[in-house]
C-alpha cells in the first residue's frame, strides 16, 4: 500500500463523510421546494450536527454499555460502506474489499446494532422500531443481494469495482436485467433509508415511525454520531445506485488528481439523484406498515426476474 494510496483513500472517506449531510440538505431543500415551502437550506444538516455535538448525552441508568457503544459501531460501519464503494476511483486500497456481500453484511452489522440499543433500555417505542427495522431488514436484504447479483452476472464477479469496470467499458444500451435491478434498488433503497412510501423521516409520531423510533432514547454526541451515520447510509445508498446503473465518471486510478476530476461528476450525479428521489417522495403517500411486506417482495422478485433475464439473454 503506498502512500499516495493511502492519501486517495483518505480523500474519498472524507469527502463521503463530508458530502453526505449535504446530500440530506439538498433533498429536504428540494422537497421543500417541491411543496411550494421555503425550506431549512442546504447547510442545516451540518448546523444539526454541530449543536448535537455540543450538547450533553443524557443516558438512561437501566442501559447497559451496548447502548453506549452502538452509535460508534453503526457510524463505522455506515464509514466503511461509503469508504469500499467505488465512489470516485477503482484502484483504491480498500477497493478489494468491495463486495457485495461483504457490503449486504456491513448494514446487517449496523441494523443489529442500532436494533439491539433500541430494545436495551426497555422503553417500548424503542422494541417497537427494533421490530419494524428488523422486519424491513429481513425482506430488504436479500432483495439488495438479488439486484447485486443481477449486475455481477454480467461481470461475472460480485466485486463492485469489477462491475463498475465492465459496464463502464460497455456501450451505452438498455439491459433489461438492469431495468428490472433498477426498479427493485430504488424500492429497496426507499425501505433501507427510511424514506416515503416506506417511512417518513420528518414524521415523530409514534405509530408510523420506525427509524425515529430506534433513536428516541438518544440525545447529545451519540444522537449526533446516529444522524450523521444515516446521512452517510443515504450516501452509500446513492453511490450503490450509480456505480451500477450509472458508472460513468468514476476514475481508474489513485492519482489524487484523477480523483478531484471525478468528484464533480459524482456531485452532479447526486444532485441529479436527490432532485429525483425528492419528486418521487412528494408524489408518493406513505403507505401502511403491512403493505411493506408486499412492497420488498415485489422489490425481490423484480430482482430474481431480472437475474433470470440476464441468464437467458446472456446479457
Amino acid at each position: 500500500m503506498t502512500g499516495l494510496g493511502v492519501a486517495s483513500q483518505l480523500l474519498e472517506i472524507v469527502m463521503a463523510l463530508l458530502l453526505a449531510p449535504l446530500l440530506s440538505g439538498w433533498i429536504n431543500q428540494c422537497r421543500a421546494w417541491l411543496q411550494n415551502k421555503s425550506g431549512a437550506g442546504l447547510l442545516q444538516p451540518y448546523r444539526m450536527l454541530h449543536k448535537l455535538f455540543n450538547k450533553e448525552s443524557l443516558i438512561s441508568e437501566h442501559a447497559s454499555p451496548l447502548f453506549r457503544g452502538a452509535p460508534y459501531i453503526v457510524f463505522g460501519c455506515m464509514a466503511l460502506a461509503s469508504a469500499i464503494i467505488p465512489t470516485l476511483s477503482t484502484d483504491l486500497p480498500l477497493s478489494p474489499a468491495a463486495d457485495a456481500i461483504a457490503l449486504v453484511g456491513l448494514f446487517a452489522v449496523a441494523r443489529v446494532f442500532i436494533s439491539l440499543a433500541a430494545m436495551d433500555v426497555g422503553t417500548s417505542f424503542g422494541t417497537f422500531g427494533a421490530r419494524r427495522e428488523m422486519l424491513i431488514g429481513f425482506l430488504a436484504e436479500p432483495a439488495l443481494l438479488m439486484v447485486l447479483f443481477s449486475a455481477s452476472l454480467i461481470s461475472k464477479s460480485t466485486s463492485l469495482t469489477t462491475i463498475v469496470e465492465t459496464l463502464a467499458h460497455r456501450h451505452l444500451a438498455i439491459y433489461p436485467s438492469l431495468a428490472l435491478a433498477g426498479v427493485a434498488f430504488t424500492m429497496v433503497s426507499l425501505a433501507e433509508n427510511a424514506r416515503v412510501p416506506v417511512d417518513n423521516p420528518a414524521t415523530h409520531l409514534e405509530l408510523t415511525m420506525i427509524h425515529e423510533a430506534l433513536i428516541l432514547e438518544y440525545s447529545g454526541r451519540h444522537l449526533a454520531l446516529l444522524e450523521w451515520a444515516a446521512s452517510l447510509k443515504l450516501f452509500a445508498y446513492s453511490c450503490i445506485g450509480l456505480a451500477l446503473f450509472f458508472p460513468w465518471g468514476v476514475a481508474e486510478a489513485e492519482a489524487p488528481l484523477a480523483l478531484l476530476l471525478a468528484m464533480p461528476v459524482l456531485i452532479l450525479k447526486l444532485a441529479i439523484g436527490g432532485v429525483l428521489l425528492a419528486l418521487l417522495e412528494t408524489l408518493s403517500a406513505k403507505m401502511r406498515i403491512f403493505r411493506v411486506p408486499e412492497f420488498l417482495a415485489t422489490a425481490f422478485l423484480l430482482a430474481v426476474i431480472g437475474m433470470l433475464v440476464s441468464i437467458l439473454l446472456g446479457q
